[in-house]
């Protein structure tokens, strides 16, 4: 799936809502990327998109059935 797919699927699914959908979509477009960009910007823009990951912490407990459809 390439991330226009992707983008689709997003807004398909009301998935705007879904921060860890647009963080995968960030990386997807990234991953599409890769070959133009130097190493160093690619991993410090995984790594910076893996920190944006790891704050959205477990803001989803108790609301499981709700979010993971």
């Amino acid at each position: 799936m390439d991330s226009n797919s992707l983008a689709r699927y997003i807004e398909a699914t009301n998935g705007i809502s879904k921060p860890w959908l647009l963080v995968q979509l960030r990386l997807k477009k990234l991953e599409e990327r890769r070959h133009t960009i130097p190493p160093e910007e690619y991993l410090q823009e995984v790594e910076s998109l893996h920190q944006e990951l790891m704050n959205l912490g477990e803001w989803w407990v108790g609301i499981e059935d709700e979010v993971f459809e």
